[in-house]
């Protein structure tokens, strides 16, 4: 009695354990508002930092389009710097043959520019303060307009004649005219210009620069150059080039957006402390990433490249990005708060299922015992059963009525009570391999030699029944770990579930094969009865069985052997065309039952 009240004392105690109160949703509570914080923090963060990656990258891309630029101007640069000028023949231009085509570029804009003046020149709208200012805005040394002989007519400035010797102004008694002059004047200062004439020679057109304008002019040619080829696309808006005096070289795209000096500081860029600068800005319907970096030749700053780039899908990526970042963190939250409900809802469910297993394993420890009072009360009721056979049989033999009506009446009973006996032993017997079916003693052995083995047994009983077995061993002789004396029951259990399928004549089809490296598979198909979906899933159970005879055990002893096996059956079926049992096993057994 003492034991007892011991056992249950400490019963109770557990069951106080189980009602303590329940304090981690709070600590759930604490730990998710700290993480949800972070979590928004965090989310900013991300959002700043995607935001400078983005721009950084934009910087990088800006970058290497000025780096363009600069090799092309540099390249440009060296090659007109290279070729010697020559004296310019009295041809329409002054462009020699030895020019590179870079060089080519620069005479054919200054050439289109000729070209203008003569235009204006024709229609009387030109002055010597129209050339003077003209020459000053495109950084000409000097812009003159000569009639047929060769003098000026308009001039931007005079001709620096004082450079020159006396013996130089005269050649054969005759003045040197203002075109000869220049010549002479290029050739002592080398400097080049560009003479445009009329096709009626009835006027010519004379652009000089000197080293400053050409710098000017390689510059604003080269980077238009560029700018035209790298400009298109690429997301680039506009492009200029501003040189160190504030006058735009180059431009290429849509018009920049004004600037103040709050936007970009210029002189920082030139005096090479910033190598590039940005900012955001609204203009003419765009959104632009507005750029400023410094121009460099020879390693020397001369001027500053504004790139403007459309930002629509940095800012749709940031957009993008931090709804992402907002749905996660209301997730979070969402989740952080499900889960405070799920673990009290799950702490509940849990102590109410340790209660709920300690009386299923109280059953089962009591089911087990009754299953082993059972399995022996089995075993002995077969005893009492040979012995009631036997008097039986005797009966039957030795105590035969004399009257044939009553003889016949006793032989049927007879019969009846020996047929009974023989339905309850094998029930018994039935129950007693169901009983002892995991205890299995592994060895390797071919589970062919098995199959063939029970078709050789049963082949004569399903000739009797009108039903022929075929077999067919695609893998032998399929080697594998078993338990020869309870796979050989499973297998058998199986086939006669297939022959008693089959009410008429029909056929067994018997496959042995590989599935995968590691696992062989048995496939026992009949042209029986067929079975539904629901009787499909119920076949695995003991409690279930279609038979009128019989407890129904056959099919989940087979069941609990070929697990026992490490295995697994496949079951398909169609009512009244068949069924196909698939039986997996593998080669080296991984999961024996002791």
């Amino acid at each position: 009695m003492h034991f007892f009240r011991k056992k249950e004392l400490i019963v109770r105690r557990k069951a106080k354990n189980y009602n303590d109160p329940f304090l981690q949703p709070l600590a759930v509570a604490i730990v998710s508002a700290i993480f949800v914080a972070l979590i928004l923090v965090t989310g900013f963060l991300e959002i700043q930092r995607n935001e400078n990656n983005l721009i950084a990258f934009m910087e990088d891309q800006a970058l290497s389009t000025i780096g363009v630029l600069q090799r092309l101007t540099e390249e440009n640069l060296k090659s007109i710097i290279s070729v010697p000028d020559k004296k310019a023949p009295n041809l329409k231009t002054a462009a020699h043959d030895e020019a590179s085509y870079s060089k080519q570029w620069v005479i054919e804009a200054i050439t289109a520019l000729a070209k203008d003046l003569d235009e204006k020149w024709k229609k009387g709208k030109i002055n010597n303060d129209f050339l003077r200012k003209f020459a000053a805005d495109n950084n000409f040394s000097y812009v003159g307009l000569l009639n047929a002989q060769g003098n000026s007519v308009y001039q931007s400035s005079p001709l620096q004649i004082s450079i020159l010797n006396k013996k130089d102004l005269v050649q054969n008694n005759r003045k040197l005219t203002t075109l000869e002059l220049i010549a002479k004047i290029g050739e002592r200062q080398k400097i080049g210009f560009i003479a445009l004439r009329r096709k009626d020679n009835s006027g010519t057109v004379v652009i000089s620069l000197d080293k400053t304008g050409s710098v000017y002019w390689i510059l604003k040619v080269a980077g238009e150059k560029g700018m035209n080829k790298i400009g298109e696309g690429h997301g680039i808006i506009y492009m200029q080039i501003v040189n160190n005096q504030n006058k735009i070289l180059s431009s290429v795209g849509q018009p920049a957006p004004g600037l103040n000096n709050k936007d970009f500081n210029f002189k920082e860029i030139l005096d090479g402390k910033v190598k590039i600068a940005s900012r955001r800005v609204d203009y003419a319907e765009n959104k632009i990433l507005d750029l400023a970096a410094p121009l460099l030749l020879d390693k020397k700053i001369v001027g500053v490249v504004r790139i403007g780039l459309d930002r629509r899908s940095m800012d749709k990526s940031l957009v993008e990005n931090r709804q992402h970042i907002f749905v996660f963190m209301f997730f979070i939250v969402v989740i952080a708060l499900l889960s405070m409900w799920l673990l009290y809802h799950d702490q509940n469910l849990h102590l109410a299922g340790i209660v709920e297993m300690e009386r299923q394993l109280e059953k089962a420890e009591r089911l087990s015992s009754l299953g082993q009072l059972a399995a022996g009360v089995a075993h002995e009721i077969r005893n009492p059963l040979n012995a009631i056979s036997m008097a039986t049989q005797r009966l039957k033999r030795d105590f035969i009525p004399a009257d044939p009506q009553k003889a016949e009446d006793f032989q049927n009973l007879s019969g009846i009570i020996r047929d009974e006996i023989k339905r309850l032993n094998g029930i018994i017997e039935e129950f007693l391999n169901f009983s002892k079916s995991r205890r299995l003693d592994f060895c390797n052995f071919s589970i062919t030699e098995v199959l063939q083995k029970i078709v050789n047994l049963i082949r004569e009983e399903a000739s009797t029944r009108g039903i022929t077995i075929e077999t067919t061993w695609r893998q032998s002789p399929a080697l594998i770990s078993m338990d020869i004396n309870k796979l050989q029951q499973a297998f058998i259990n199986l086939i006669k579930n297939a022959m008693e399928s089959i009410t008429e004549e029909g056929r067994i089809f018997i496959t042995v094969d590989k599935e995968g490296k590691n696992y062989i598979v048995v496939k026992i198909s009949d042209t029986g009865c067929g079975m539904t979906e629901e009787e499909i899933k119920k076949i695995f159970n003991p409690e279930y069985t279609t038979k009128e005879k019989g407890v129904g055990l056959g099919i989940p002893l087979a069941f609990e052997i070929i697990r026992g096996h490490g295995g697994d059956i496949r079951v398909t079926s169609r009512k009244g065309k068949g069924t196909t049992f698939e039986v997996i096993l593998p080669r080296e057994n991984v999961n024996k039952i002791s």
